[in-house]
């Protein structure tokens, strides 16, 4: 399992999520039409910002998106956070196959899960029916499902990064928006009671 420091968005292996002491953030988000920057990327940058004594992650050729969720990150007190975009070396079939069957368990074991929702702007009032968070692209992805289902803490960003809750806070509204059990959604009861049926419904609104 690899992980990006979030003072450095530097790559870190650890060999299971119960082995990094301190506890680990993870980023959840839709992936851009323009390429994310990849295993590869991160580990070239990190080369070249460590032969010019730069941070890469304060350089300029890091993304956004990882720039910010390892500032928020390091803000809440955590050393790591996973993102799938970067932490996964995607051209290593034998580590894509087994990142993606470990996925359910790494959300689980997160302390936090950071859900980026792009097209969602600052100033939305969330409660409108016709939000942007309602209709945000993140509601609508497959892969999005266990990463809403799996961690205990899901804080809900903006465009801006502006925090819009959390999931236990949001969770009736979540219910309305993916017909997820509010009680599965703060815990209170386990996603396995709902039948193989209902859970298939959840992600038969997905692409």
């Amino acid at each position: 399992m690899w992980l990006l420091s979030t003072d450095r968005a530097e790559l870190h292996q650890f060999p299971s999520p119960e082995d990094v002491d301190s506890g680990y953030a993870i980023l959840s988000h839709t992936w851009r039409r323009t390429p994310e920057q990849t295993f590869q990327d991160i580990q070239e940058l990190g080369s070249r910002c460590k032969a010019d004594g730069l941070n890469p992650r304060d350089s300029k050729f890091i993304s956004d998106k990882i720039r910010e969720s390892c500032i928020i990150a390091e803000r809440h007190g955590y050393k790591y956070i996973w993102i799938d975009t970067c932490c996964i070396d995607k051209e290593n079939s034998a580590e894509l196959s087994e990142s993606v069957n470990s996925m359910f368990r790494w959300y689980a074991a997160a302390e936090v899960c950071y859900a980026y929702l792009e097209d969602v702007p600052d100033d939305c009032d969330v409660n409108a029916l016709d939000s942007a968070f309602r209709t945000a692209r993140w509601h609508t992805r497959g892969w999005t499902l266990q990463e809403l289902i799996a961690p205990c803490n899901v804080l809900f960003y903006s465009r801006g990064w502006t925090l819009i809750g959390s999931k236990i806070e949001l969770a009736e509204l979540l219910f309305e928006i993916t017909r997820v059990w509010s009680g599965i959604l703060k815990h209170e009861a386990k996603y396995s009671t709902a039948s193989v049926a209902q859970r298939m419904g959840w992600a038969s609104r997905r692409h």
